[in-house]
């Protein structure tokens, strides 16, 4: 494939992601909701994710804090250690971490199983039973994706702050209570809030975009493959893309 034909791809990769993404608010709101199915994918999306971001964010937590401490010891500011790690993980690298390990380990699953379903003429065989599969697969795996990120990532911001107090505990005698009442006098509620809201737009990329490739696989197995690494890829550079735009209106609504 050459430059023209890579290029006018891309566009048409993205006029068919937003096509996808207006056809999903137009059926997301209207009734039937199929919130048994929501919930299944909910779950099954947690167990899958547990284990890697539960690690994820212990290391994340550990080695900031043995990284940082070094740092504020230069300048006498170790006390600001439990302070700095809060804000660190809940501001930027709980977020944004947490959502590029779903895109990977969730994104990909969705695009591999509707792609799957898609060269098996599953989904065909539910358009002729009158069954709705845009409803039935797709809008309920990105309502469960946006949904279920940021829980996830509300989890792995504390597991990371337990990583953190480990490294803190290293260097200090510092109490956990201590620790966590410095965390709390550190982190204020528009700390909070900016990390926790654009997880939901995170979230709602991973499921949109695997969806939408799975959805509109070409035949064969390749074609499964190709809809399973596309959708990491394409979620992973979306999530950095919107992270630096919501940064800076984050920074603008929470000074």
């Amino acid at each position: 494939m050459n430059l023209t034909e890579r290029v006018n791809q891309f566009f048409l990769t993205i006029g068919g992601l937003t096509a996808f993404s207006i056809r999903f608010f137009a059926e997301a709101f209207r009734p039937p909701y199929e919130i048994g199915e929501i919930k299944k994918h909910m779950d099954e999306l947690g167990v899958k994710t547990f284990s890697i971001v539960s690690v994820t964010g212990f290391i994340i937590g550990l080695v900031l804090g043995m990284q940082t401490q070094p740092v504020l010891a230069r300048f006498g500011a170790e006390m600001f250690l439990p302070g700095t790690i809060a804000l660190s993980v809940i501001r930027e690298l709980g977020p944004v971490l947490t959502a590029l390990i779903f895109a990977g380990r969730v994104g990909s699953g969705i695009g591999a199983e509707l792609g799957s379903m898609r060269v098996t003429e599953q989904i065909d065989a539910m358009e002729v039973s009158a069954v709705d599969p845009f409803r039935f697969l797709v809008v309920t795996r990105v309502i469960a994706t946006t949904l279920m990120l940021p829980l996830l990532t509300v989890y792995v911001d504390f597991i990371a702050l337990i990583g953190g107090y480990i490294a803190v505990i290293i260097t200090q005698n510092l109490t956990f209570a201590y620790y966590i009442q410095l965390v709390l006098e550190a982190v204020t509620f528009s700390d909070v809030i900016p990390g926790i809201a654009k997880t939901f737009v995170f979230g709602f990329i991973v499921g949109i975009v695997g969806s939408y490739l799975g959805f509109n696989a070409s035949k064969g197995t390749e074609g499964v493959g190709k809809a399973s690494t596309t959708a990491v890829v394409i979620s992973s550079l979306l999530i950095l893309l919107f992270d630096s735009i919501l940064v800076r209106i984050t920074l603008i609504i929470f000074p």
